[in-house]
């Protein structure tokens, strides 16, 4: 035995030790593979009634936690941003356009500065 081996032997570091039971695999989620988009549209899935529409007239920028809020929970959102600057419409309206990104939604102009955002379960239709 060399200088090394007596070394780790002696730290107990030679050894490894083998465990008599092995792991038990939870095979549940291995075989079932959701595609990234899918499993957003089951985290963002309506809580409320999908029919409600929300209206909203933001004054300023500080109210976009309202428009998020709606809109997490699942509901169609009117933003009417005429009331506001054009400075800060334009941050609100890059606002909305972040919250649908990341909530897997849909951004839509439906007027001069008002937007609909729709969730990611509501199907818009133009004709």
């Amino acid at each position: 035995m060399g200088a090394v081996h007596k070394v780790v032997s002696y730290l107990g570091l030679s050894g490894v030790e083998h465990y008599d039971e092995g792991y038990e695999y939870d095979d549940q989620y291995e075989d079932e593979y959701v595609p990234a988009t899918e499993r957003a549209a089951r985290r963002w899935r309506a809580n409320v009634d999908s029919s409600r529409i929300v209206m909203v007239q933001p004054l300023k920028y500080n109210d976009a936690p309202v428009i998020g809020q709606h809109f997490r929970d699942g509901q169609t959102v009117i933003m009417d941003v005429t009331a506001m600057s054009m400075s800060e419409a334009t941050r609100m309206v890059d606002f909305a356009a972040g919250l649908v990104f990341g909530c897997e939604g849909r951004i839509e102009r439906i007027a001069e500065r008002v937007f609909l955002l729709a969730p990611a379960h509501v199907e818009i239709e133009v004709t």
